[in-house]
């Protein structure tokens, strides 16, 4: 590689998938650049729930399902890892999640999807199917109209703004160079050189990660890739400090550290639109009553919208581009449960070492098949 670039390899986007992966390059040893268009851009990290969820992901390919339990599994030990090396705790709290189910045919479709993914993966994968008594027992808040729940001891939640505190602090700890406020205009491949226009500067690397979420759908043509990404919205409701009642997390509720609680359930096709709708948001206030009826009467805070980024499938893209070696895109939209695999063994993959096995039949090929 040439040693005069300016970084051995340039990482485009800051959200949680890009700085992941920044963080676990800079921890091996290479120079890196992180370019990041701004807050102005449509973040996924910003609405980000900050669930760690295994249950349900992966019906129709176990080598999703498997690559996210290896994610779940490594998650105490990242956590540990970030907090030891930045002083951020990122409030991981990994003790189980639930699906409320509101009717007999919501549990036994839920049940079905989790008995096939187990019977299709090959590796353990926990999980139990809660009738209304136990979900009572597990979390006694829950309302009457719970009819039963999914628990699977892998899930749990965290702090997804601390998440990406700890993980800058941690890449710029190790020497990693943060460029903020600058949109990526061009890239360009020659003599195994990436040079990178953003604003008025360029960037040169040997090697290029595209993990900018939709951005990637416009920037992986440049290096020899497809990103077929598309938005779709989230709406999510949060409220006025509580008294804690929620240890485990469930799909649409869950309560921070800080006692508040975030409510969220929707996903809407309406491209780059990241605003809030009164249907929606009623819609989601009105489940989230009937699991919790202690909710009820609380104060709305704030709500927002945010734009998740979904490949046609729902599954992530990983690829490397082999018209300009040295280019990968890396995309999906479970950043936050993904990132020690993000930070780890794909970060190796990208370095030069095997890909993960899991990841073999993430590339873009499959949408035209």
């Amino acid at each position: 590689m040439n040693s005069n670039l300016e970084a051995d390899t340039l990482v485009i986007g800051g959200g949680v998938v890009g700085m992941s992966i920044a963080y676990g390059l800079a921890r091996a040893g290479e120079r890196v650049r992180l370019l990041d268009e701004g807050d102005d851009a449509f973040r996924a990290a910003r609405g980000n729930f900050g669930l760690v969820w295994v249950q349900s992901k992966g019906i129709g390919n176990p080598e999703y399902a498997r690559w996210t339990i290896a994610a779940a599994r490594q998650w105490p030990a990242f956590a540990l890892e970030l907090a030891e090396r930045t002083r951020v705790d990122v409030e991981l709290s990994q003790i189980g999640g639930l699906t409320m189910c509101l009717d007999p045919a919501e549990l036994a479709e839920r049940a079905a999807g989790m008995e096939t993914i187990r019977a299709q993966i090959g590796v353990p994968y926990p999980y139990e199917i809660l009738d209304a008594a136990q979900v009572h027992e597990l979390s006694p808040h829950v309302g009457p109209e719970v009819n039963g729940a999914v628990f699977c001891p892998l899930d749990g939640h965290v702090s997804p703004l601390r998440l990406l505190r700890a993980l800058v602090q941690g890449f710029e700890s190790m020497g990693g160079e943060l460029r903020a406020g600058g949109r990526v205009d061009s890239i360009e491949y020659r003599d195994r050189e990436f040079r990178v226009r953003a604003g008025n500067t360029t960037h040169a690397a040997g090697k290029v990660v595209l993990a900018a979420g939709l951005g990637n759908a416009a920037l992986a043509p440049m290096v020899g890739l497809e990103a077929p990404v598309k938005p779709n919205r989230g709406q999510i409701l949060v409220s006025e400090r509580v008294q804690p009642f929620l240890r485990h997390p469930s799909l649409y509720v869950r309560q921070t550290g800080e006692g508040v609680v975030q409510i969220g359930d929707s996903k809407e096709d309406v491209g780059l639109d990241d605003g809030t709708t009164l249907a929606q948001l009623a819609r989601i206030a009105d489940r989230a009553e009937r699991c919790f009826p202690l909710l009820k009467g609380i104060n709305i805070v704030r709500t927002w919208g945010a734009l998740r980024v979904m490949s046609p499938d729902g599954f992530p893209i990983y690829q490397a581009s082999s018209a300009c070696p040295g280019a990968f895109v890396v995309t999906c939209h479970s950043g936050v449960t993904l990132a020690p695999q993000h930070a780890g063994v794909l970060t190796d993959w990208i370095r030069g070492g095997v890909e993960p096995a899991e990841t073999a039949g993430f590339k873009a090929e499959r949408f035209h098949v």
